[in-house]
C-alpha cells in the first residue's frame, strides 16, 4: 500500500469521496505528528510550568491539549500531552517538533527530567468519520472511549493504544502501534469499511472543522485567545510561562482579533493575503480550501472584531466573515 508520501494529489473525485469518508463515513490516514515520552520524578512538575494547560492534575489514561509561550505570551507550539502513569508522552506535528522540543528542553536545568523519541518504536494513524465505532467494531477494536482518553488492549497479539481525540465536529480517533504493524492495522480498517484518506483532503478537513495548524494559521505574534481554543487553557493550574499575559487578556475580558471563517467571492486568495477594509489592513488570510465545496470558496483567518459587519476584500475578492466551523454547512 502506498504511504501518505508517495500517493500524488487526488483527482476531484478521489477528493470528494476521501472527504465524503471524513463527513460522513469513516476515513484512514496518517497523521504527519510525533511522539516522545517523558521520564523522571520531576516530569509533571517541570511540564507543568512550561504549558497552559493543567499536567499536575492529568489523570492516568487521560490527554489534554495545550501551548507553550513565550514570555510575552505568544505561541511557540501546540501539543497534547497524555498520562500514561509513568510517564507522560507528548505528541507533536512533526513540522513543529524539533523547534518546539528545543524550546523545551532549553528550561531542563536541575529537573529530573528525560524525553525519549518513540518514533523508530511506534507509529501513529487516524480515525475520523460518523462510522467510525462501526469500522472498530469489525475490526475488534475498542472505540468506547471519551475524549482525549486512552484505551490500551492486545490486539492480534500486538499491543495497541487507541485515543478519542477532541474534534468538536466528527468523531475521531488515533491508534499508536508498534511500527512494524501500520500497514497490518490500516489493511484491517480498509476492510472494515474505511475509506484511505490523504494529506490534501485532510487539510480541507481540518479547514472544514476550524482547527488553526500553528505554522500555517497561528505564528509567532499569535496570542492563546486570539485563537478560540479555550481548551487548551486552564486558569487554575498556577504559574507557567506566559501565564500574566494570559491572564491580563482574560481580566481585560476580549482581545483586538478573533480567530474565523471567510466565505471568499472571486479568485482565491494565498494564506498571507491581508483582508482590507477601505484600503486599511484589518486581517489575515491564513489557510485557503484548495476547491470550493457546494459552491463556497472557503477560507480561515483573523480579522479585527469591529470590522466583522464591514465591507471586506482580500487581493481583490470580496471576503465575508462566517461562523465557524464550517462543519454544519455540509
Amino acid at each position: 500500500m502506498a504511504t501518505q508520501t508517495e500517493r500524488q494529489a487526488p483527482s476531484i473525485g478521489e477528493s470528494r469521496r476521501e472527504l465524503t469518508a471524513l463527513v460522513a463515513g469513516c476515513g484512514v490516514y496518517r497523521p504527519h505528528r510525533a511522539l516522545f515520552a517523558l521520564t523522571g520524578r520531576d516530569r509533571v512538575r517541570w511540564l507543568n510550568g512550561m504549558v497552559t494547560n493543567n499536567i499536575r492534575d492529568l489523570a492516568p489514561g487521560q490527554g489534554v491539549y495545550a501551548f507553550v509561550l513565550n514570555a510575552q505570551g505568544h505561541i511557540l507550539g501546540d501539543l497534547y500531552v497524555f498520562n500514561r502513569g509513568e510517564s507522560l508522552v507528548a505528541e507533536i506535528e512533526r513540522e513543529q517538533a524539533e523547534h518546539l522540543l528545543q524550546v523545551l528542553k532549553r528550561y531542563i536545568i536541575m529537573d529530573k527530567v528525560e524525553i525519549e523519541d518513540l518514533n523508530q518504536k511506534i507509529c501513529v494513524i487516524g480515525v475520523a468519520g460518523p462510522k467510525s465505532s462501526e469500522v472498530f467494531a469489525k475490526a475488534g477494536l475498542n472505540a468506547d472511549l471519551s475524549n482525549l482518553q486512552i484505551g490500551e488492549s492486545s490486539w492480534n497479539d500486538f499491543p495497541i493504544t487507541v485515543i478519542r481525540s477532541d474534534n468538536p465536529c466528527v468523531p475521531n480517533y488515533e491508534i499508536w502501534m508498534p511500527a512494524q504493524r501500520v500497514e497490518f492495522v490500516i489493511d484491517a480498517l480498509l476492510k472494515a469499511g474505511a475509506e484511505s484518506v490523504g494529506d490534501e483532503t485532510l487539510e480541507t478537513f481540518r479547514i472544514l472543522c476550524r482547527i488553526p495548524k500553528v505554522g500555517h494559521d497561528i505564528h509567532e505574534r499569535t496570542l492563546p485567545q486570539e485563537t478560540g481554543q479555550e481548551r487548551a487553557l486552564n486558569f487554575i493550574k498556577g504559574c507557567y510561562i506566559g501565564q500574566e499575559i494570559v491572564e491580563r487578556i482574560r481580566a481585560r475580558g476580549s482581545v483586538h482579533r478573533t480567530f474565523t471563517g471567510f466565505e471568499v467571492e472571486g479568485a482565491a486568495p494565498v494564506a498571507g493575503t491581508k483582508i482590507q477594509s477601505e484600503g486599511k489592513d484589518v486581517g489575515e488570510i491564513t489557510s485557503v480550501m484548495a476547491e470550493p465545496l457546494k459552491d463556497k470558496r472557503l477560507a480561515l483567518g483573523f480579522l479585527r472584531k469591529e470590522y466583522m459587519e464591514k465591507e471586506l476584500v482580500a487581493d481583490g475578492s470580496k471576503v465575508r466573515p462566517t461562523a465557524l466551523p464550517f462543519f454544519g454547512l455540509f
